[in-house]
């Protein structure tokens, strides 16, 4: 049903004629809910790069295929095969920090989302754990305040480090963050807080509160021998670019990007730029103990939204010990340096008047979050999907 919807609400699947055909019923109506969809080339497609290896889908028939489809696409782009054979992906070391006696780690720029989350529950952390993760007023007040800073920071500082020095050690360094924590108020909210200026901060940018398209999936995996895998990956917009090549549907990641280079005269770091990374909000997590022994794997689909739904995740689930499933289904709350968006239809509603007497501004958007996470126990793993979307959870 929701795919059902997502097509119904999306009038431009009918452009091309490989989207109209996979999408859409012969006489151009909706396909609904119910109907069978088969995609025998996504098929193929997956065979030829399990066969092959990632060359496969880099170099030769797909690839051909993706350019193809660009070139006689709507808004034909210039994409070529050279352009696909020179990609290369990056490895980079993860952001780490401490929350009380964990390590979280989680990506580094051009995704803002693992310094945000180490940020938000540095923040959190002077807070006592049950406090912290309670579902009352105080919790939700002291969560949405130590969003509006990571969040603040994410506008300004990050971007693709191979064009923008980005400051990540100041912006996770302890004493830049406990003096960040200290502009909480718990009894007020700040309202629309300035980024802060960490150790290593060079160019003066403008703030850039683009929010990008929510068009993502997640998966969390560990296997019998304890490795483990979070894994998030973006089309950006339900249906991407609206182009299908091969099976599947092409991203459409320059949304992800600011579209202003300046502001006020000031350049934004994640202007856009040839060959650069769009800046992200995805936020796949490993959770360590103090031995660096494996303690879970989190994530999320969800627009910028990602950072507050996994942050909130750990939150119940490290400092209000619940087992995944109720940790992940527990309501979502999100404060973006703006409004303080709580979850439609969910049980903290009735928080509104006390956290509007508290100063915020609310908004009550759906915050479809599609959180996938596994903990390591020691009586095995305990796994949880997100009840807001079609996740399930499987073990042998």
């Amino acid at each position: 049903p929701r795919l059902a919807r997502a097509i119904a609400a999306e009038p431009r699947l009918g452009a091309t004629a490989a989207t109209a055909a996979y999408f859409l019923a012969a006489d151009g109506t909706p396909k609904t809910a119910g109907t069978e969809l088969r995609n025998p080339a996504l098929a193929a497609t997956l065979a030829r790069i399990a066969a092959e290896g990632p060359d496969a889908f880099y170099r030769g028939a797909i690839a051909a295929a993706i350019v193809a489809a660009v070139a006689a696409g709507p808004n034909p782009g210039t994409l070529s095969d050279a352009d696909l054979a020179a990609y290369r992906p990056v490895r980079r070391d993860p952001v780490c920090g401490p929350y009380r006696v964990h390590i979280v780690c989680g990506v580094p720029p051009p995704s803002a989302g693992g310094i945000a989350i180490v940020q938000i529950l540095a923040v959190l952390a002077p807070f006592d754990p049950a406090t912290v993760a309670a579902l009352d007023t105080r919790a939700r007040h002291l969560f949405a305040e130590a969003n509006r800073l990571a969040y603040a920071d994410r506008d300004r500082h990050v971007a693709d480090p191979a064009f923008v020095a980005v400051p990540t050690a100041g912006l996770v360094d302890p004493a830049y963050l406990a003096a960040r924590a200290r502009l909480i108020d718990p009894a007020a909210t700040r309202g629309p807080v300035p980024a802060g200026t960490p150790g290593g901060a060079g160019t003066a940018f403008a703030d850039d509160t683009l929010s990008g398209e929510d068009a993502t999936s997640h998966l969390s995996v560990v296997d019998a021998e304890g490795n483990a895998v979070a894994l998030t990956t973006t089309v950006e917009s339900v249906f991407g670019a609206r182009i299908m090549a091969a099976g599947f549907v092409l991203n459409n990641q320059l949304t992800d990007f600011a579209f202003l280079p300046e502001i006020d005269g000031r350049p934004v770091a994640n202007r856009l730029e040839p060959g650069k990374r769009p800046r992200s909000a995805m936020s796949p997590t490993i959770v360590l103990d103090a031995d660096r022994r494996l303690v879970m794997t989190l994530g999320s689909p969800g627009g910028s939204a990602i950072i507050a739904y996994v942050a909130r995740t750990l939150i119940a689930a490290l400092d209000g010990r619940k087992d995944m499933s109720r940790a992940i289904a527990e309501p979502n709350i999100v404060n973006r340096n703006s409004a303080t968006e709580i979850e439609r239809g969910s049980t903290i509603e009735a928080l509104v008047p006390a956290l509007e007497a508290l100063g915020h501004t609310i908004a009550r958007p759906r915050l479809e979050s599609g959180l996938h996470g596994i903990r390591v126990l020691a009586t095995g793993l305990d796994g949880g999907a997100d009840p807001r979307r079609e996740g399930v959870v499987r073990g042998d």
